[in-house]
């Protein structure tokens, strides 16, 4: 038997780099693509120099694209200054932007990175740990802050970080993309109480997807890959978590999603 399932997809729009040919079309083409994830009832997720590149800041694109901000996900990595910290989370507080994804993030010789004492932190480095802690001090009940979680990455290690995110204020988690499932996500969805959103991986592309995680999670695929059957695939193993979809083709399969209502 059918049944309707709701779902409360979210897209991701990656910022155009600072530094391209054609940054004016670049924009239009971020617009664009950020209207029609409104257009079609999506929460859209904006992304913080991904793979260590400089990129606009989503705060920047929301304001200067005059983008309705309501249903963003801002990500938030600590390769940041103090200053530019606040400044993002100040801008946020003024878009109405509610969710954060809170992430160590990969950096880059050209990005600064937050300092322990600048936090008040006794750790060697800032992660994303002492970034959620910072945040939930300073900024109380101004945002619902969500944490990653990488399933390929060693059980125990990846566990302890997850317990230790959760204790300093996580309320959601996104995971990596998965194929279909992974027995790390079934794991933890036996004890977590608080929301699991599953990353789907959503190019064809699946050297990417190693390039982006570090690993080889294509191994064991018995068939060429199918984005749009991975992301069935996915609905029907994890029919009680929300969905976040990564390198969407907003033209090919935006109209797929059908408003994000699907059948299982």
């Amino acid at each position: 038997m059918q049944k309707t399932i709701v779902r409360n997809y979210r897209v991701e729009c990656s910022p155009p780099r600072q530094k391209v040919e054609r940054l004016k079309e670049r924009l239009e083409k971020f617009s664009l693509r950020f209207n029609l994830a409104e257009a079609h009832n999506l929460g859209t997720c904006i992304t913080d120099n991904a793979m260590g590149h400089l990129a606009f800041q989503g705060t920047e694109l929301l304001t200067e694209l005059k983008l309705p901000a309501k249903r963003t996900m801002i990500h938030l990595n600590t390769f940041h200054s103090l200053n530019d910290l606040h400044w993002i989370l100040d801008n946020c507080l003024a878009l109405e932007v509610k969710e954060l994804l809170i992430i160590s993030g990969d950096g880059s010789p050209r990005l600064p990175r937050l300092k322990p004492s600048e936090i008040g932190s006794d750790k060697a480095a800032v992660t994303s740990v002492e970034l959620v802690a910072y945040i939930v001090k300073f900024y109380p009940g101004k945002f619902k802050i969500g944490v990653a979680f990488n399933q390929y990455e060693p059980h125990d290690h990846e566990l302890l970080k997850l317990k230790q995110k959760i204790d300093v204020g996580a309320e959601f988690i996104i995971t990596q993309p998965v194929l279909g499932s992974h027995p790390e996500i079934d794991a933890i969805l036996e004890w977590l109480t608080i929301p699991v959103i599953i990353e789907v991986w959503m190019s064809p592309k699946l050297e990417l997807l190693k390039d982006c995680i570090g690993y080889n999670p294509t191994a064991n695929l018995t068939k060429p890959f199918n984005p749009i059957e991975c992301l069935n695939e996915t609905e029907r193993n994890y029919p009680d978590c929300n969905l976040y979809l990564a390198l969407l083709d907003f033209d090919k399969q935006l109209p797929l999603l059908n408003s994000g209502v699907t059948q299982s």
